[in-house]
């Protein structure tokens, strides 16, 4: 498909007294289903893959994605996963760009459904991509000043209009594919870069990693990072929609529990947010789909745009650590060990994590400065600083859930013990909780395993830190990006120096 040529989501009005008949650009669960068979080319476990929406590794989470579409037209969620634009539609939040210090607790408020929805599994659940295109629309006065002939700043309204009127998932792609980085290695042969420019568009080769959610998208938003030996065919900046012509996507091996009962695996039976090497066979991309092509000065303004994704990012992390305080308070409940001080320090070292990661993020609201073009920014000093506490934290906030289970993540047992007729009686006599059964303990303790021990749980963990880049490049940004020289000046008076 080239361009902009997809149909856009028909206008529609609301569902009846919901909101009087707003029109809308918003698609259901089955609507999204539909448009994922679109021909992508998608492989996993060495098969290729004829509908990624009926294949038991991705289709799963594809099911749990569809929730959030239908979730737009539930009366009880509709403000929660979408608003009324400047014309009258409504859209999904999503594609909300903040303008006004009120747009963030309102946009806020979907990355809360998306969290608890996916219990923080997803690290790139449909509404964080459209914030990278939210980053360039904030920075589009520089993209503007580009002279080339595909007009990078009018595309990157065109795309955000796109995805308005579409109501798409994209999936936002970065990373290079691993490989030998040693000096004098081919490892750049899987460089993602352009091998010709055309008259109306450009034609890429290469690789992107890491690719979350990409074959359960709609679309892929792909970059490249600079570095110092950087070719200027590989400054490109794009999207383009994953059914596109000599895309191919390699899927990892999945780590949920697809088809399992969901009372042994109540969180990893929902199937997941799966990753895709991500491989460019002469993938032609048109002009109007292109933000950067050959400009290592845009390519470098990645930073800049990925603020808001950050934001995203720390306050997902935030939520989950409350939802990591109630799973605490339900476990000392259920064990009845609330009245142990050693124990209560263990809730109390995780509403502490919780509580400041959601200074971090609303600390960063409120320092928020609107950008040339009037797009409200986070800060981004609170945003660094409180990834890096979060990444540093998070592994031990894992393990203090798992001490306040003690054995019962050790001892957990299936549906199929419980229900069998001999040793089924003797579980629910020797295994209850305080006010709890001994199969709902059980099952309480399965769901912790899936989110924080089992192989789902695992991948999670080591997401949140490749996610959040690691510690020591965040301590960099900090030390780069901290203005100090206001506090240097009062240090030096007070010094006498």
């Amino acid at each position: 498909m080239d361009g902009f040529a997809q149909t856009p989501t028909p206008l529609a009005p609301s569902p009846a007294g919901n909101d009087g008949g707003t029109k809308t650009r918003l698609r259901n669960g089955e609507e999204y289903k539909k448009s994922l068979r679109d021909g992508r080319n998608v492989w996993t476990g060495g098969i290729q893959v004829d509908d990624v929406t009926q294949n038991p590794v991705l289709g799963p989470g594809i099911s749990l994605l569809a929730e959030t579409f239908d979730a737009q037209f539930d009366p009880s969620l509709m403000d929660t996963t979408t608003f009324v634009d400047e014309h009258g539609e409504r859209i999904s939040r999503s594609w909300q760009v903040p303008r006004v210090p009120e747009d963030f607790p309102a946009r806020r408020r979907m990355i809360e459904y998306t969290t608890i929805k996916t219990a923080g599994s997803f690290g790139r659940p449909p509404d964080l991509a459209p914030l990278i295109a939210v980053g360039l629309l904030a920075r589009k006065p520089i993209f503007a000043k580009s002279d080339d002939p595909a007009d990078f700043a009018g595309n990157i309204e065109r795309y955000i209009e796109h995805g308005r009127r579409n109501n798409i998932i994209a999936a936002e792609v970065l990373a290079d594919p691993q490989a030998d980085r040693s000096a004098g290695s081919s490892a750049s042969a899987g460089l993602l870069r352009v091998v010709s420019r055309e008259k109306d568009g450009v034609r890429l080769r290469g690789a992107k990693s890491v690719g979350s959610i990409a074959a359960q998208a709609d679309e892929i938003i792909f970059s490249n990072l600079t570095r110092p030996d950087f070719p200027p065919e590989a400054c490109v900046w794009g999207a383009i929609p994953v059914a596109t012509e000599g895309l191919k996507l390699v899927c990892r091996e999945s780590v949920s529990h697809p088809g399992a009962d969901p009372f042994d695996h109540p969180l990893a039976s929902r199937g997941e947010e799966s990753d895709q090497l991500i491989i460019f066979d002469d993938v032609f991309v048109p002009n109007d789909r292109l933000f950067n092509v050959g400009d290592p000065e845009l390519l470098k303004l990645y930073g800049p745009v990925t603020v808001w994704v950050h934001w995203h990012i720390l306050t997902r992390l935030s939520v989950k650590a409350d939802l990591f305080v109630g799973i605490g308070q339900l476990v000392l409940d259920v064990l009845g060990t609330a009245n142990i001080p050693q124990v209560r320090a263990y809730l109390a070292e995780l509403i502490c994590y919780a509580q400041t990661l959601k200074a971090f993020v609303l600390a960063a609201e409120r320092l928020a400065t609107p950008s040339e073009n009037g797009v409200l920014t986070p800060d981004v000093n609170m945003l660094t600083a409180g990834r890096l506490h979060s990444i540093e934290h998070y592994p031990r906030i894992i393990h203090t859930v798992q001490e306040l289970c003690g054995q019962g993540l050790v001892m957990r047992f299936q549906k199929a013990d419980f229900e069998h007729p001999d040793i089924g009686p003797l579980l629910d006599q020797l295994l209850p909780g305080r006010n709890m059964s001994a199969r709902d303990k059980n099952r309480l303790m399965n769901f912790i395993w899936d989110l924080t021990t089992g192989s789902h749980a695992g991948r999670t963990e080591l997401f949140e830190n490749v996610n959040a880049t690691p510690a020591n490049f965040l301590r960099e940004r900090l030390y780069r990006e901290y203005p100090r020289e206001r506090i240097m000046t009062i240090a030096r008076d007070l010094a006498g120096v």
